[in-house]
């Protein structure tokens, strides 16, 4: 069971664990030992997501969301099983924490009357500089 908050925590059956040999340095290591890990949650599944969560995870997520609704971790930083299984179960603690907060909704607010009076000003101003800038004529 993977603890998010105080009252949202994600079952066992919801995620999947598989190994895969790593890239990386390790030398022969590498070539013998499955560490890298690929974290599968099936987060459009779960009960334990509401639908407002469950659409800011999705695009957090990004490419790691598949068409069939899971979020896929993919971690190969060490070269250790048993720490990048800890790294795997970390992001994605943190990638559903960040889609728990609901971003605040944006107040319009019109420009300050000063500031329509300077921007105003600026274009007038900017427009005899440009009008200038015209032929000169003879002076005789």
């Amino acid at each position: 069971m993977l603890w998010i908050s105080e009252t949202i925590h994600i079952a066992d059956w919801e995620l999947t664990e598989s190994f895969v040999r790593s890239s990386g340095p390790g030398g022969q290591n590498v070539n013998k030992v499955s560490t890298a890990v690929e974290l599968r949650f099936e987060a459009a599944r779960s009960p334990h997501l509401t639908d407002a969560v469950k659409a800011r995870l999705r695009k957090i997520a990004g490419r790691k969301w598949t068409l069939e609704g899971a979020l896929i971790v993919q971690v190969e930083d060490t070269r250790y099983q048993a720490r990048n299984r800890e790294i795997a179960r970390e992001r994605l603690a943190e990638m559903i924490r960040a889609a728990l907060i609901a971003p605040k909704r944006r107040i319009a607010t019109k420009p300050t009357l000063g500031s329509q009076r300077r921007r105003i000003a600026a274009k007038i101003q900017r427009g005899e500089v440009k009008s200038l800038r015209g032929k000169v004529g003879d002076e005789e």
